[in-house]
Order: C-alpha cells, then sequence, then structure tokens
C-alpha cells in the first residue's frame, strides 16, 4: 500500500471514530447504574437562579456553547424546536454560554428569541462535566437526575430527538405530564406498563403514545 493509500485511509478511520463516538451513551444498563448528574446553580440571562435538582422529574438536556461558535449557532434553531414540540411534555434545555463577555449572549439570546434559559458558565461548570475541550458538547439527563447520554460537535436533530421520544414514553402512557385527554381504554392495555386501571393518556407529539407501547 502506497504512502499516500495509507494516508487516505487512517484519515478515514479518523472521522470514522469521531462520528462514532460523537454520541455516548452514559455506561449503566440500569438507570440506577448511571452516574448522577453534576449538581450546579447558575443566575439565567433574565435573573431567574436555575438549579438542576429543581427539574428533577423532568428530562434535561444541557447544552454547552458559545456565541463565536459556528456549529453552536446552527444547532441552536433546532434545539428550539425541540423545546417548543416537547417542552410541554417534561422536556427542558438549558443552555450554558462559555463566552467571556456575557454582552454579546445577551444580544444573541433577544435576536433570535430563544425559547429556553441560558446562563453563564465558567471553567469550574465546565470541569465539573468532565471538561469541555470542544463546542457545542451537550448531556442529556434523565428524570432522575442520572446521566443518560452526551453528544459531542453539531449534532442531527434527530438523533437528540430519538432519545428524548424514547424517555417520555413511558411519561406518557402515565399521563404524569402535559395536557391530557381522558380516554377510556381496557385495563389490560395497561397491565405491563404502569398501574392497572389507569384511564387516561397524555396527548403526545408524534407515535410516542399507545401504538408504541
Amino acid at each position: 500500500m502506497s504512502r499516500r493509500a495509507a494516508a487516505a485511509a487512517a484519515i478515514a478511520l479518523a472521522i470514522a471514530l469521531f462520528l462514532v463516538v460523537r454520541h455516548k451513551a452514559v455506561p449503566g444498563s440500569r438507570a440506577s447504574e448511571r452516574p448522577l448528574a453534576p449538581a450546579f446553580s447558575v443566575v439565567a440571562l433574565d435573573g431567574r437562579h436555575l438549579t438542576l435538582s429543581d427539574y428533577r422529574g423532568k428530562i434535561v438536556l444541557v447544552d454547552f456553547w458559545a456565541t463565536w461558535c459556528g456549529p453552536c449557532r446552527k444547532e441552536i434553531p433546532a434545539l428550539e424546536a425541540l423545546q417548543k414540540k416537547y417542552g410541554p411534555y417534561g422536556f427542558q434545555i438549558i443552555g450554558i454560554s462559555l463566552d467571556d463577555d456575557p454582552q454579546p449572549v445577551r444580544q444573541f439570546y433577544a435576536r433570535f428569541k430563544m425559547n429556553y434559559p441560558v446562563a453563564l458558565g465558567d471553567a469550574r461548570l465546565a470541569e465539573s462535566f468532565g471538561g469541555i475541550l470542544g463546542l457545542p458538547v451537550a448531556f442529556l439527563i434523565d428524570r432522575d437526575g442520572r446521566l443518560r447520554a452526551n453528544y459531542v460537535g453539531q449534532t442531527d436533530v434527530s438523533v437528540f430527538e430519538k432519545e428524548i421520544r424514547g424517555m417520555l414514553r413511558p411519561v406518557a402512557m402515565k399521563a404524569a405530564l402535559g395536557p391530557c385527554q381522558r380516554v377510556m381504554l381496557p385495563q389490560s392495555l395497561f397491565a405491563n406498563v404502569y398501574e392497572a386501571g389507569a384511564s387516561q393518556i397524555c396527548e403526545v407529539p408524534g407515535d410516542l403514545g399507545l401504538r408504541n407501547a
């Protein structure tokens, strides 16, 4: 094999490995085995205090980004769409900007009318998540506050959505969140899902309901 061919093969392998590791599930076959997400409290641009523990019971996506990061800027419209679509059903995005200056973050937030809270982060917060070596980086946290997955680099919305929908489906069946519609259903439909006798189900986006139960 020529040097040029070997170099091309090495580059192709490096690209393939990057694509494989950019979405990484957190080890642990059971939810209780996954590590708890780092506890943090920050002040959002609007002055609200954002404490991760306050979102216990929701699915949270913590997104580290910056206004000077091109891939971050391209990804944000997709994140806004996810927040709009799944927010009513127990999903919440928290944006953590790693800009040094808050002014461009405020301008960006206002200009694009971002529909989820954004706060300024720092090296200490980034380090608590294992160190942020590049942007964007996002961490998906389950309803018990445990890390479910992390995403390195600009991520296609379908990757986020597949994971979110899978996590929301049990909530939809339990009718615990969001606007719910009363439906008289045979107990047998719920016998192997949650408590028998459930008689209502949340009307959720797409096919999160009974069809995929």
